[in-house]
């Protein structure tokens, strides 16, 4: 809580101040309404809602006449946001040591391991799967939070004993300005492949969003980048830190030098300042060496012991990605939030590496968001699993059933491998009544989400929860 004055020297108010909002309807007495421009709407328009409930005073970059509570005028609200909340909460991003993770695919996982790797007591993460840390969990509304609540959830950390934050930074955070006051101790990248070009207009654009983090680092921290990805060498253009490497080759300063992947889990050999580090991994997938290999490198930059770090290795574990569920059944189960061509096109060839018969996916994509990447993900499908069953997933004003119809509109008429059950849940109940014996049925792009963006609203649905309830369901039909 703090003064107006405090925020705004001069402008001669001791309103206080019990919080930053930005969308009307969640203003509280005694908060400051933000009119920021969004995406579809000016928030000026919202000032007198804002006051209904409690507004205290406005920050504006309109002329806005007889409010009835202060008033302080900005060329630009939307710019004006992240600074104004950085001092509200007392500057928690520099009290932090700053850890941002930016890529197409691996974000999540990244963040999570490196949280994991550093010790949840001390380390926070933000990202898809909400926020927390030892002390607590929330949800979180965004990959990376607008600013009002990034810097709310950056004083969480602080006030629970927290000294560093593990925090993914996507394009559209950046392309939003919602990171722009801050500077981070180390930036890492994952991997580059088109993705957003709905809201950057090209990949251009997308990529110089994702390479703002590493112009944002600070001269004395570190940026770690992925020397296999194909856009390494953009990315170390714009580094402003000191370049630290991992990937395939002996010039790493992490090398990946061999791994076998199990069900159950990795083999790995890292090479590290000459020394053979031998890693048994429990997380799946040749992806995941790579997330490993970016997130042990973050974590050693900072300082940590290798032996410290490697007794960790044990408990990770990233919820929502390659959860293989308890179904007690002849068939298996998992759920994943990929849901990029690239990310689907590994998930997949990883899984037909086990011992499985078929494999059944259940997959959707976004509306309002990147509609070029549609028919290429409905091709990755069905080229390399063995059905599919395209259905909705966060159609938001668009129409569910076109939203499918551009999916599968490139595919080639050889394609009969696939159907169209528009209802989430009862794709999910069709795939589980498909699978026969080391049937494998995938459940892809929400992993633990607990929610589905409809035209009317958001309801709650969570992917694992449903495909439990189509495993029971199965079960009875069937008398077991």
């Amino acid at each position: 809580m703090k003064k107006l004055e405090e925020l705004y020297p001069g402008i001669g108010s001791d309103v206080l101040i019990k919080g930053i909002k930005i969308n009307s309807k969640e203003v509280e007495p005694g908060d400051l309404f933000v009119c920021t421009m969004g995406v579809t709407a000016d928030r000026h328009d919202y000032i007198d809602d804002a006051k209904k409930h409690g507004a205290a005073a406005l920050v504006v970059s309109k002329d806005i006449t007889d409010p009835d509570i202060p008033v302080i005028k900005v060329p630009d609200t939307n710019l004006e946001l992240p600074y104004l909340c950085q001092k509200f909460y007392d500057y928690p991003d520099q009290t932090l040591k700053m850890i941002g993770v930016t890529g197409t695919d691996g974000k999540t996982s990244t963040t999570t391991i490196i949280q994991t790797l550093i010790g949840s007591d001390v380390c926070g993460y933000i990202g898809t799967n909400g926020r927390s840390c030892a002390k607590f969990k929330g949800d979180n509304p965004n990959t990376t939070p607008d600013a009002q609540n990034l810097y709310l959830y950056l004083d969480e950390f602080v006030r629970f004993g927290c000294k560093y934050a593990s925090i993914e930074t996507s394009s559209e955070a950046f392309f939003r300005g919602r990171l722009q006051a801050m500077q981070f101790d180390i930036s890492a990248i994952t991997n580059v492949t088109s993705e957003h070009l709905n809201i950057h207009g090209s990949f251009e654009n997308y990529l110089e969003c994702k390479l703002m983090l590493f112009k944002q680092t600070k001269k004395d921290g570190y940026c770690i980048l992925n020397h296999d990805d194909a856009y390494y060498s953009q990315a170390r253009e714009a580094c402003n830190g000191q370049v630290l490497t991992y990937g395939l080759g002996e010039d790493n300063d992490l090398q990946i030098v061999s791994y076998k992947v199990y069900p159950d889990h990795t083999d790995i050999e890292f090479k590290y300042k000459e020394e053979i580090i031998s890693i048994k991994s429990p997380l799946m997938g040749d992806f995941n060496v790579y997330n490993l290999a970016c997130a042990l490198l973050c974590v050693l930059a900072l300082g940590f012991h290798l032996n410290d770090v490697l007794s960790k290795i044990p408990e990770l574990k990233v919820d929502g990605r390659l959860e293989l569920l308890n179904t007690n059944t002849p068939y298996y189960v998992m759920v994943d939030y990929a849901h990029t061509p690239n990310g689907i096109q590994k998930l997949l060839n990883f899984v037909h590496t086990l011992d499985i018969n078929r494999s059944i996916v259940v997959i959707g994509q976004a509306g309002e968001r990147d509609p070029y990447k549609r028919p290429k993900v409905g091709n990755v499908v069905v080229e390399n699993a063995s059905y599919a069953i395209f259905t909705y997933e966060d159609p938001r004003s668009e129409d569910p059933v076109a939203i499918c119809e551009d999916i599968i509109k490139e595919l080639k008429e050889n394609h009969t491998n696939y159907e169209i059950v528009i209802d989430r849940r009862e794709a999910i109940q069709k795939a589980i009544d498909m699978a026969e014996a080391k049937d494998m049925v995938l459940i892809l792009g929400k992993g633990n989400e607990t929610y589905e963006k409809l035209k009317d609203g958001t309801i709650y649905f969570n992917d694992i929860e449903e495909a439990y309830n189509a495993v029971a369901s199965r079960k009875i039909k069937q008398g077991n």
